[in-house]
C-alpha cells in the first residue's frame, strides 16, 4: 500500500526527523531511490500521494559556488519537477527552503514577504526553487524557510562542537553571525502542523537568536566542559568561497496568523536535542 506522504531527502537530518514524526504514514526516499531531477520518475513516485515533503537538496554551500549548475539542477529544477507532479496528483507540497534566500544584512527579523536577495550560489538555487514551486503548484504549495539545522542523521555545527566539548578541546567561534539554531525534530513537528493550514510561505525556526559563539558555549555547558575553552573570533578569520549571512533571524508572523504557536526557544530545544539525539 502506498504511504500517503512522500518525503524526499531520505537519509538526511530533516527526513530522519520527519520519519520519526509521521511514522508509518510517510515513505522516506533517498537520492538512490528517487532522483528528483528525473521528471518521469518523480511523477511515478508522487502518484497517489496526499502530500509530499521535498527535503532533497544540494546543501554544500561552498561547493555550490563552483558547481552552481548542479545546485540549480537539484534545488530549482528538481523542486519544479516535484511541484508539477504534486499539481498533477492533487497533492499538497511542502518545499523546504532556507534563510540564504536573503542577503543576511538585516538588523531585524526577516518577514516572509521581505525582499529576497541571495549572495551565494546556494541561496540563488534555493530561491529559484521557491519561485518554480509557487509557479507550478500555486494553490497547493507551502514554502518553509528554516536555518541553522541540527539533529540526528547528519553533520552539523552542533555535532562538531559536541565532539570538541567531549574531548575538552579549545575552539574559536565567530561572534558576528546571528541566527536561530533549529532542531530538526521541532521543524518536523512544525511541518506536520503546516500541512493543516493554508498553503503559503512560512518561516520555521526555534525562537530567539544567538551567535555561533553563544551556541558553542551552550553546548560546552551542556556537557560540563569549561566554557573558557570557547574562544571568540570573527568571520574575517574564516575565508570561505560562499559568503555567510551575518543576520539570519526569521520572523514567524505568517505561522502565528495561521494560529500556530511559537516554536520552542533555541536554548530549550538544544538541551532536549542533545539528550534525545546525541546521548548527552
Amino acid at each position: 500500500m502506498t504511504a500517503p506522504i512522500l518525503v524526499t531527502g531520505g537519509g538526511g537530518m530533516l527526513a530522519t526527523a520527519l520519519g520519526d514524526v509521521f511514522g508509518d504514514i510517510a515513505e522516506l526516499v533517498s537520492h538512490a531511490d528517487l532522483d528528483i531531477t528525473d521528471a518521469s520518475a518523480v511523477q511515478r513516485a508522487v502518484a497517489g500521494r496526499v502530500a509530499v515533503i521535498n527535503a532533497a537538496a544540494f546543501t554544500a554551500v561552498d561547493e555550490a559556488e563552483s558547481n552552481e549548475t548542479i545546485a540549480m539542477d537539484i534545488n530549482a529544477r528538481g523542486a519544479h519537477n516535484v511541484a508539477l507532479a504534486c499539481a498533477d496528483a492533487g497533492a499538497r507540497l511542502v518545499q523546504v527552503s532556507t534563510d540564504y534566500v536573503f542577503n543576511g544584512l538585516a538588523t531585524s527579523p526577516y518577514a516572509e514577504n521581505a525582499t529576497t536577495n541571495p549572495r551565494s550560489a546556494y541561496g540563488r538555487s534555493k530561491l529559484e526553487g521557491e519561485l518554480a514551486v509557487r509557479s507550478a503548484h500555486r494553490d497547493g504549495a507551502t514554502v518553509v524557510r528554516t536555518a541553522w539545522l541540527y539533529g540526528a542523521g547528519g553533520p552539523s555545527f552542533v555535532a562538531t562542537m559536541l565532539a570538541k566539548a567531549r574531548a575538552g578541546d579549545p575552539v574559536s567561534v565567530v561572534t558576528d553571525q546571528i541566527g536561530q539554531p533549529t532542531w530538526t525534530r521541532d521543524l518536523a513537528e512544525r511541518i506536520r502542523l503546516l500541512l493543516d493550514v493554508a498553503p503559503g510561505t512560512y518561516h520555521a525556526t526555534n525562537s530567539g537568536a544567538c551567535s555561533w559563539w553563544d551556541l558553542a558555549v551552550a553546548i560546552y555547558e551542556e556537557v560540563g566542559a569549561p566554557i573558557t575553552l570557547v574562544g571568540q573570533t570573527t568571520s574575517d578569520a574564516f575565508v570561505r568561497p560562499a559568503p555567510r549571512p551575518a543576520y539570519s533571524v526569521l520572523g514567524d508572523a505568517a505561522a502565528q496568523s495561521a494560529g500556530l504557536p511559537e516554536m520552542p526557544p533555541w536554548r530549550e530545544a538544544l538541551g532536549k536535542a542533545l539528550r534525545a539525539d546525541f546521548s548527552v
